[in-house]
């Protein structure tokens, strides 16, 4: 095993842990980390790797809201229960869009706008969208203050806007986020319903593009390979727990407007990086 490798994978758990559930991108964090500190493997193993530090995150969101999630809990009423079955059903309907839409050009996308530059511009341009709605949402009351009273034609709107995430740079929790506010949400609404659509989304991202790579691969990985997957899942996983923490704690006291600065700061960052790559090559 690589010590230098290994604290790099350590690395890319971490900022995946952190992106995936803030509203900040973490493609633009990975596509900054491939090139400042590029891992040294096989582009099979990189396409895996990406897949799989995701389901570190996407199982923080299993274990913290297991409980809210789970409608066979024996500490649930009935009535628990069918609400819980209700949520579910809502989640479903929010996937319907991406299912149809998003998962067939997610490949496309990936290859024809997985660059520098697009992403820069999508951090920036929905780094002002925050401002900008945050701005009109100041001292406003929002008519659904929590995730029990989105209706159901409301969640499938909420999953339309989460196409928009299709392009590199978006943010998947960021666009969601902000759809829900537009359409009435509060802030913590829209963000724990942006952490419950996150499972079926990314988890079925996640495995088709696991079973994509199995059914072409003319390899299996290594054991040091296996041990760099595992690891990076378990950090991913750790550290998602603590943001999503503090990110339900951070809104209950403040808006969105934080999140707007970091992502124009970090998307003229993105620009400057890559032209001056650009102009050096």
């Amino acid at each position: 095993m690589n010590i230098i490798e290994f604290l790099k994978i350590v690395v890319f758990g971490i900022v995946e842990g952190f992106t995936e559930w803030l509203p900040i991108s973490s493609t633009g964090h990975m596509i900054l980390l491939e090139e400042l500190i590029p891992l040294r493997v096989t582009d099979d193993f990189w396409n895996v790797f990406k897949v799989v530090i995701q389901l570190g995150a996407i199982l923080a969101v299993v274990m913290l809201y297991f409980h809210k999630l789970n409608p066979f809990d024996r500490g649930k009423s009935g009535r628990q229960k069918r609400d819980t079955i209700l949520l579910w059903l809502k989640i479903a309907a929010a996937c319907v869009p991406v299912v149809v839409v998003a998962m067939p050009l997610d490949d496309w996308m990936d290859a024809h706008l997985y660059n520098g530059f697009v992403v820069a511009a999508m951090l920036i341009v929905y780094g002002v969208l925050f401002l900008i709605i945050e701005n009109r949402n100041h001292q406003m009351e929002f008519p659904i203050q929590r995730v029990s009273q989105i209706d159901l034609r409301t969640a499938v709107y909420i999953g339309c806007f989460q196409l928009l995430a299709l392009v590199p740079g978006t943010s998947r929790s960021g666009v969601t986020i902000i759809g829900a506010m537009l359409l009435g949400c509060s802030r913590a609404a829209s963000a724990e319903f942006t952490f419950f659509l996150g499972i079926p989304v990314m988890f079925g991202a996640s495995l088709l593009k696991i079973v994509k790579f199995f059914l072409k691969a003319d390899r299996m990985f290594s054991g040091t390979e296996i041990f760099y997957l595992i690891a990076a899942m378990i950090i991913a996983y750790l550290v998602s727990v603590y943001s999503i923490k503090f990110l339900m704690g951070y809104i209950k006291r403040n808006d969105f407007k934080l999140f707007g600065y970091y992502r124009i700061i970090l998307g003229v960052i993105v620009v400057a990086y890559f032209t001056v790559a650009a102009l050096m090559a």
